[in-house]
């Protein structure tokens, strides 16, 4: 029995809705495999659900949990914990994340943009020499002025080169780079539950791999018991005259393969087991074994619902499709910048105010008050009109640029769930026919060990049933993961739906999109 997880993944802020605050998530420590209770899976949202679904078991074959490869670290853990982990500390779900604090700092910066700037300072100025007056007369002077408060570089008559209080930018940009960084950190918000979800996926099929190499070493080992039984008996037929020494050379040369097909599981285990590590950001050197006895079919999804309706259920909750709206909405607002940019001014406005001292020579006279307010306002046009026009065209083209991606994206997503589906279909079909095979195969190897104890046959007859035992369950093995891999990757496709979202009738209409519509 596995634990259904989509709707435990699809609960997370930042699924359907744009957010600045961050849920932390809390996981709990690894056990280790001797532990005698099974561990138990914390919730990382108190409103999610998990779903359990009972699945066939898979015919009898021998367990590989129990089989010691290295003396390594063993730890046990299961699909719901491994998902909620990869949620807490993958290093790439964590990345994105910080990406969106980014793009939030990005926003705080733009809302700030038209706030003033504080500067406070002192200076010093001494001059010898001759000078240039206001009328501009040229005279031999000695002079000195000091200088300190909000401003600096307060010289002469004019107003303080480095102002006080100094507020400069251009009025497009203080309306439209609020606007434009709120897009970014949406698409930011979007693209970070796309992050997870696609790790999601991919540690759910490392998972699946090391389940599989699990069982893939149980069937090695069973063949390999069957083979040692095999050699067995052709010693003895040989040896006492009812046999010849070809067969038994022959049965010992298959168990040499199969040895080696036990060597080759438990290097698969130990590579499975590094992969899923890795997902998880855990030390490689240690073991990690699932706590499932063995793989069985697991249904995530139901086919029930057709699929015009499934395509349009990816396309409203693929988080990628968001991303790529927000996208198009920046794009559709820089250039919207452009539009206005020679039509509005660009503001300076700046306030010193300190004290003010000096006199001829070295001497340092009537300190006192000095205020300067400075207001300035001014249009600009770029290159005579040339650079304006090229950069709204620039501006023009990247939000086509983003137009055309969004259709690529829609065309992906709806590719992605039909082939899904597809497999999903496919895949479960072939199920009950591996099924049968491994039935007809153990009745045929059960059948030829019979004729062999009734001395009705050769015992090397029995290596064709042992080599077709051992390929029906590794036929099955394959079905059973790749079904499983199938059933995630559909819900992959169709966005981790919760279960409420699964209910829903989406209309086939919203296979279609605008692509021209106005973006806000």
């Amino acid at each position: 029995k596995l634990v259904n997880h989509a709707s435990h993944v699809s609960s997370r802020p930042g699924a359907g809705q744009v957010s600045g605050q961050l849920t932390p998530v809390t996981v709990r420590p690894l056990r280790r495999a001797d532990a005698t209770d099974s561990p138990s899976v914390e919730q990382a949202s108190a409103t999610s659900n998990t779903d359990t679904t009972e699945a066939a078991a898979l015919p009898p074959a021998p367990s590989g949990l129990g089989l010691q490869i290295h003396t390594a670290p063993v730890y046990t853990v299961d699909l719901p914990y491994v998902l909620q982990l990869v949620e807490g500390q993958n290093p790439q779900v964590l990345y994105a994340r910080e990406r969106i604090q980014e793009a939030l700092a990005k926003v705080d910066r733009a809302d700030a943009l038209w706030l003033p700037t504080i500067r406070a300072g002192v200076n010093w100025n001494k001059h010898e020499g001759r000078i240039q007056d206001v009328a501009g007369k040229v005279i031999d002077t000695s002079r000195g002025s000091y200088f300190t408060g909000l401003g600096a570089d307060a010289v002469g008559a004019g107003s303080p080169r480095v102002p006080g209080l100094l507020a400069q930018f251009h009025l497009a940009d203080a309306i439209f780079e609020p606007r434009i960084a709120e897009r970014g950190a949406d698409a930011r918000q979007f693209g970070s539950q796309a992050t997870l979800n696609d790790t999601l996926l991919e540690t759910a099929l490392a998972y699946l791999e090391l389940l599989k190499a699990h069982q893939e070493l149980a069937i090695a080992h069973e063949t390999q018991q069957n083979t040692q039984q095999l050699v067995e008996l052709t010693g003895n037929y040989a040896r006492t005259g009812q046999g010849v020494a070809a067969d038994d050379d022959r049965a010992r040369a298959e168990l040499a393969v199969r040895d080696n097909d036990v060597v080759r599981a438990e290097e698969g285990i130990a590579v499975s087991s590094a992969q899923l590590a890795q997902r998880l950001s855990l030390d490689p050197s240690i073991r990690l074994e699932p706590v499932e006895p063995t793989i069985v079919p697991i249904e995530m999804q139901s086919l029930e619902q057709p699929l015009p309706e499934l395509v349009a259920s990816g396309l409203m909750h693929r988080p990628e499709v968001s991303e790529n709206r927000s996208l198009a909405a920046e794009a559709a607002e820089k250039l919207r910048r452009e539009k206005y940019a020679s039509l509005v001014p660009s503001v300076v406005l700046g306030l010193s105010y300190g004290g003010l001292g000096g006199g001829f020579g070295s001497s340092f006279v009537n300190f006192g008050d000095r205020l300067d307010v400075d207001a300035i306002a001014f249009w600009e046009i770029r290159n005579l009109g040339f650079g304006e026009r090229a950069a709204r065209c620039e501006a023009d083209s990247r939000l086509q640029q983003a137009r055309f991606r969004e259709m690529a994206v829609l065309d992906r997503i709806s590719r992605e769930v039909v082939e899904a589906y597809t497999q999903v279909e496919s895949r479960r079909r072939q199920l009950a026919i591996a099924e049968s095979g491994i039935n007809a195969a153990q009745s045929s190897h059960e059948r030829n060990l019979q004729r062999i104890r009734n001395l009705q046959g050769l015992p090397l007859e029995t290596l064709q049933s042992i080599q077709a035992l051992a390929q029906a369950r590794r036929e099955y093995l394959r079905v059973v993961t790749s079904y499983n891999e199938a059933q995630f990757r559909l819900q992959r496709a169709l966005g981790w739906p919760t279960e409420s979202q699964r209910q829903e009738s989406p209309s086939t209409a919203m296979i279609g999109f605008d692509h021209n519509t106005a973006y806000p």
